[in-house]
């Protein structure tokens, strides 16, 4: 079961109403798209994304859905709307690239937006050191190495936080918790070559193409490594992805 499948059954019989969608993508929309909505906003950061989100949307848009791009950031952004559903989709690790240190007021943000109900997806981050099982070793070295390659291009690395904690704002926030669960990953070959395909358009931008070569090679030895471990044992476990329902008080 994926995670936009378990939201779906956590959120059971109960009618979907209108729906902000506060961190879009493809698979976010992909899933919004077959709900029995009233009406949704959609809202990125990246036009790159939007575009991209625009094509997966096609020609499915109704008259009063809205694909926004903006930066919670900006008071402006949705101000005084009202949705009976929000969905905050990986969004808490994502908008360190728009909003850098700016996670502790995000629920706080989001909370005049939810009607009835938020759901917040996350992932709870790597553990520091070397895990003992040698997937969880592999999965840090493409986290470690992906974020290297985009501190070294200018760009900003996503910054995850853990299940107690997200919980605790979103108390702190004026939120209800109604339920939580942590679900195992099991990484595929899609993960693996999303990761690294990040190292390498970062590595295009670095002025010493000496190391950018360097760091190529090891990108591809590590991709060929991993790309085998899955062969081997159907997938990385690793780590847990989060749901936590939550409702306003």
């Amino acid at each position: 079961m994926s995670l936009y499948e378990r939201v779906t059954e956590l959120h059971g019989h109960r009618p979907w109403g209108s729906v902000l969608d506060a961190g879009t993508g493809q698979s976010s929309m992909r899933w919004l798209l077959g709900l029995d909505t009233e009406r949704w906003t959609a809202v990125t950061g990246s036009p790159l994304m939007a575009d991209k989100t625009r094509a997966e949307i096609g020609d499915r848009m109704r008259g009063d859905d809205r694909l926004v791009v903006g930066n919670w950031l900006d008071p402006a952004l949705l101000e005084a709307e009202r949705y009976d559903t929000v969905v905050a989709d990986y969004l808490l690790g994502a908008i360190e690239g728009f909003a850098p240190y700016w996670q502790e007021q995000l629920f706080a943000r989001l909370r005049p937006l939810v009607g009835k109900r938020l759901y917040v997806v996350g992932l709870e981050p790597y553990v520091h050191g070397v895990p003992d099982e040698p997937e969880g070793y592999l999965v840090n070295r493409i986290g470690r190495l992906r974020d290297a390659c985009l501190l070294m291009a200018g760009d900003q690395p996503y910054r995850e936080y853990p299940l107690d904690w997200t919980l605790e704002r979103l108390q702190q926030s004026g939120f209800r918790v109604v339920d939580a669960e942590r679900i195992p990953i099991r990484y595929g070959a899609r993960f693996i070559n999303s990761q690294l395909d990040m190292c390498t358009r970062a590595l295009a931008k670095l002025e010493d193409r000496a190391l950018a070569v360097a760091l190529l090679a090891h990108v591809e030895a590590l991709r060929r490594r991993c790309l085998a471990a899955i062969t081997q044992h159907g997938g990385l476990r690793h780590g847990h992805d989060y749901i936590v329902v939550a409702e306003p008080t």
